[in-house]
């Protein structure tokens, strides 16, 4: 298992880019939780940055589908396929914007 990790950075312009690694699930989801909700909280713009995720469970979602629902939101990817899936057998994938490039 690859131990996540969650790196918050602040940008111009009131974006926050919170950039994710590792494997989450339901015992370390709460650091992406944490992270949006703590340091990226005030900013206008929240760019996730999906790219460097190796597995993401419904929890990963849930988070997801909240933060979405309360603020502005961004997917960084490439968004990993493991990832695509669950968004798309869960019809959720057209509730996110997905930038697949390198800026927000």
């Amino acid at each position: 298992m690859e131990s996540p990790r969650v790196v918050v950075r602040s940008e111009a312009g009131g974006l926050a880019r919170v950039v994710c690694s590792g494997e989450f699930d339901p015992g370390s989801v709460g650091l992406l939780a944490e992270a949006c909700d703590g340091e990226a909280a005030g900013a206008e713009m929240l760019v996730v940055d999906v790219a460097g995720l190796t597995f993401a469970d419904s929890t990963v979602l849930g988070v997801l589908i909240r933060l979405r629902h309360t603020r502005n939101l961004v997917l960084q990817g490439p968004v990993p396929s493991q990832l695509r899936r669950l968004l798309g057998m869960t019809g959720v994938l057209p509730l996110f914007e997905i930038r697949d490039g390198t800026a927000a």
